[in-house]
């Protein structure tokens, strides 16, 4: 089992985080019009998997934003930005925003999702929602960047998931 902090607190987190090399399955997260998508659907191109808690939190809306921005200057790469939201929570959220170069997904239909992916929050007050993490795919769903922020009201580190496309 692996441990972060939030507010310097520490928190459990359930599954295997994945590793630079590793292969990642295919799964079915849920769109903001309801619809399933897996990531076979993005197969050919790369992809960084930003995972967080709640779109509903500073932190997160700011790497929604970030990868946003960052996302429309990338060759065949998308963003997919992965939490517990209803997806009418990601809708919302994106319209305010303007944000329209990152794919808003949830995982409520598949929480076993996290802790397939290694950031299932087992305890604390964030219990049953996602740590933070980036995770970098390249066309073929290897892993060529995996961030578990040590911090859940910490930053992902976007210049070195960045680096590494």
């Amino acid at each position: 089992m692996t441990t972060v902090t939030l507010a310097g607190n520490p928190i459990e987190i359930l599954g295997n985080f994945p590793a630079v090399g590793d292969k990642i399955a295919n799964f079915s997260l849920v769109a903001t019009d309801l619809s399933s998508v897996n990531l076979a659907d993005f197969d050919g191109k790369r992809k960084i998997l930003n995972i967080f808690p709640s779109v509903d939190t500073g932190v997160c809306a700011t790497s929604v934003r970030v990868f946003n921005e960052q996302a429309a200057k990338l060759d065949n790469t998308v963003v997919l930005c992965i939490s517990a939201d209803l997806p009418f929570a990601h809708a919302r959220f994106c319209g305010a925003e303007g944000i329209e170069s990152v794919k808003s997904l949830s995982t409520f239909r598949t929480p076993a999702l996290l802790e397939q992916l290694g950031v299932a929050i087992s305890t604390g007050p964030l219990a049953n929602l996602s740590a933070r993490a980036v995770i970098v795919l390249d066309e073929q769903n290897t892993v060529l960047h995996s961030q578990l922020v040590p911090e859940i009201k910490q930053e992902p580190d976007y210049q070195a998931a960045l680096a590494v496309l």
